[in-house]
């Protein structure tokens, strides 16, 4: 039997919620292949995702996009809810559930 080969890098090690990363220069958040595999979320289109930052926690619909070769997921985080939380970039966040809608 032949193995499956893996392609690139190794990924973030992160399989159950919550989890803590840090907001990309383009206000986007990664979710690792891992985590999008264990969630089962790997066809959705969009998400209900509630984050935590210094304390605030807010829940917004995001689109999930998708990477060509993985199976990882981004979202940009609204400019409201940035603004509201006091989010820039770099800053790290806690995201504490994901919902597909």
């Amino acid at each position: 039997m032949s193995k499956r080969r893996r392609r690139g890098i190794r990924g973030f090690n992160i399989t159950s919620l919550p989890y803590e990363v840090k907001v990309y220069m383009n206000n986007q958040v990664l979710i690792p292949a891992q985590l999008v595999r264990s969630l089962g979320i790997q066809g959705a289109e969009r998400a209900r995702v509630t984050l935590e930052f210094k304390g605030k926690r807010a829940t917004v619909e995001v689109k999930l996009l998708r990477t060509k070769y993985t199976d990882s997921r981004q979202f940009t985080i609204p400019k409201e809810v940035r603004l509201r939380l006091g989010l820039k970039p770099g800053d790290i966040i806690k995201v504490l559930k994901i919902e597909r809608i």
